[in-house]
């Protein structure tokens, strides 16, 4: 007998949980193994219920979708369910990404079934581009520390380290570590606010105080909470030209 597949629902309305509930009743080797009405709830449902095949809006409260599929790594066995217009759904057109469009009808469900079936367990590349493609810039960052997920607001970052292999960030008296590189999160981040100063360093102008020289040639950027920032002598050209 073959083992039934392991399905997560996580949408933040009832209904559009129960027509997929209705849905899937032609399809009995698919079992249902937990609901979730928010984004940070399918992050902890995903890590510890292991589903084959995750059914993921798009919209809901706390996180997005997307932020889901980039806090857990999820990249396979994945249906997006949406009330997005069409002009909206371009960017998941662009990438293969299978979605269905609210109101979708049994046959458009059981279609993307059959799809999610055929690539069940390979991880996708056009899911990864998603995840990854650069849009507006960014908000807020998120971080995944073991089982907690902070989501820090990008108005409340003071500076940005690199560590090694890591980010730390600085924000509201608080250091978070996050595994990226300091380059990656500098194109996403808008850079009317944010500049590198430093090869290891990006500082919020919004949280400069002053320019201090520090030594013969250096500098060093004070900021509101009284962090002393290293500047390289590129760094101070960008951030004079910046302010």
């Amino acid at each position: 007998m073959t083992q039934a597949l392991r399905a997560l629902i996580a949408d933040d309305e009832a209904l559009a949980r129960q027509l997929i509930h209705e849905y899937l009743r032609p399809h009995p080797d698919v079992e249902v193994v937990g609901e979730c009405e928010n984004g940070m709830q399918t992050v902890r449902d995903i890590g510890a219920l292991a589903p084959d095949l995750v059914f993921l809006d798009i919209r809901m409260p706390r996180l997005s979708g997307l932020e889901v599929l980039e806090l857990t790594g999820r990249r396979s066995g994945v249906i997006f369910t949406t009330a997005y217009d069409e002009h909206a759904l371009q960017a998941f057109d662009l990438h293969a990404v299978d979605y269905l469009l609210k109101p979708f009808s049994q046959a458009r469900f059981d279609e993307a079934l059959a799809k999610a079936r055929r690539l069940l367990g390979q991880p996708s590349a056009a899911l990864e581009s998603l995840v990854s493609a650069p849009g507006a810039w960014l908000e807020r960052v998120l971080i995944r520390d073991r089982d907690q997920v902070h989501v820090v607001a990008v108005a409340e970052i003071a500076y940005v380290e690199a560590q090694d292999d890591y980010i730390a960030i600085h924000a509201q008296g608080k250091t978070y570590l996050k595994t990226q590189r300091l380059a990656d999160i500098e194109t996403r981040l808008d850079p009317s606010c944010f500049v590198r100063v430093h090869r290891s360093y990006l500082i919020n102008l919004a949280f400069l105080r002053a320019l201090e020289r520090q030594g013969k040639d250096g500098h060093a950027a004070v900021l509101a909470d009284g962090s002393r920032v290293p500047v390289s002598r590129a760094g101070y050209e960008r951030v004079r030209a910046a302010i």
